[in-house]
């Protein structure tokens, strides 16, 4: 449990959008009584303007009328809201910078980015600020910081939890995920927002082990050990049908579409000044064209087929959510653009299929990232319950 409301911006983590007063009393009592959480600036707070961390933005929006419906869900289930998040502009990066409002720091280690776009909700969970924080995954915003900062993060299956409420990017693969220090908090948070589902045990852990040449060693190091401890069926292959480039680039063909079909007349009209990196991102995204959509959809569809077969209902599967254990604050352009380029790739096999992925960690202090577990679409109350208990297994092996 911790206070309310966080004070001077979360201290010197700078997790909170600046003179936040998004506090919300519970409405309920259930089975998160007395727990806070943070909300990222993309989902609706009623009374509060949804800002998307960027000022321009804010200014041209009115305050939102009601919560996001995952917000009231939690305020019923008795959390209270301690604030709104910093999040990188309009969810459109993987390492949680911000111009406007400064980049949250990182807890593990001050040099390194905490990993976006829901960088504020990770930092806010990691630094103790927050039980648990709403976030959104697109491309890896919830499982990129997590593993960065070493807590525990959740993409659920695609439409499992609503979007109502929260400000869109790239619709097909939007989903309103979440954060917390450890898996048992994870899993009563999917308890409240998840809907009912097949509660039949995951029985089946396959490593992927061939992507792990295109991770640098330390992640590979740390998948490896994880590995040789929960595994229980021979590895698979991810890659004998489609290169990782194929995939990351179909990934940022259909999400630049997206982004042009969801945001390309909010953008036109508002004219938000963007960091320089953020601005060229949104211009090479608003130049995609339907043939090429067109052909990267098929593409998803043999994507998913082939995922489908080697991960069914009762399988998860082992894999990196990043390629690297961190990146630093002062990373140069060809350091984050190669960041980029593989862990696109590695995220996007959630975000193709529409399957849910938990990324459980790391420890605390030190540079390990964890292990990442992906299930098939609808598993997400198995691959949570699953994350508990390897969560413990994994602690009792330390």
């Amino acid at each position: 449990m911790v206070d309310m409301p966080p004070t001077n911006n979360g201290c010197s983590y700078n997790a909170f959008l600046p003179d936040s007063v998004a506090t919300v009393a519970a409405t309920g009592d259930g089975a998160l009584r007395s727990l806070g959480f943070a909300v990222k600036d993309l989902i609706d707070v009623a009374g509060q303007i949804t800002g998307g961390g960027n000022p321009d933005w804010l200014a041209a929006h009115m305050p939102a009328v009601r919560h996001a419906p995952a917000v009231s869900k939690l305020l019923n289930a008795g959390a209270q809201v301690i604030g709104k998040t910093i999040t990188d502009e309009l969810a459109f990066s993987l390492e949680g910078a911000n111009r406007h409002y400064g980049t949250p720091r990182n807890p593990r280690n001050v040099r390194w980015l905490p990993g976006g776009s829901s960088s504020g909700s990770a930092v806010a969970v990691a630094a103790g600020l927050a039980d648990f924080a709403l976030g959104t995954d697109t491309g890896g915003s919830v499982r990129v910081p997590a593993a960065f900062c070493g807590i525990f993060g959740f993409r659920p299956t695609h439409g499992a939890v609503s979007l109502e409420g929260v400000l869109p990017f790239a619709p097909s693969y939007d989903t309103l995920g979440w954060f917390a220090r450890d898996a048992q908090t994870l899993q009563e948070v999917g308890s409240v927002l998840l809907p009912p589902q097949n509660s039949q045990p995951i029985t089946r852990i396959c490593a992927a082990t061939d992507l792990l040449s295109h991770v640098k060693s330390g992640v590979a190091s740390d998948m490896e050990c994880s590995s040789a401890r929960i595994a229980t069926h021979a590895p698979v292959d991810m890659l004998d049908e489609f290169s990782l480039q194929d995939v990351q680039e179909v990934y940022a063909i259909i999400q630049g579409y997206d982004i042009k079909r969801a945001l390309g007349a909010h953008l036109s009209a508002i004219k938000p000044r963007f960091a320089a990196d953020i601005a060229a991102r949104f211009d090479s995204a608003l130049c995609t064209e339907e043939d090429a959509y067109n052909a990267a959809c098929k593409q998803r569809t043999a994507l998913t087929h082939y995922m489908a077969n080697i991960c069914p209902p009762d399988t998860a599967l082992i894999l990196p959510c990043v390629s690297q254990r961190h990146l630093l604050r002062i990373a140069s352009t060809e350091e984050i653009g190669h960041f980029y380029g593989v862990t696109l790739g590695l995220t996007a096999f959630a975000g193709h299929w529409g399957a849910p992925q938990v990324q459980m960690g790391g420890a605390a202090s030190g540079e390990g990232v964890g292990v990442s577990l992906l299930g098939a679409p609808g598993r997400d109350r198995a691959l949570l319950n699953l994350a508990v208990k390897l969560s413990t297994h994994l602690e009792e092996m330390q």
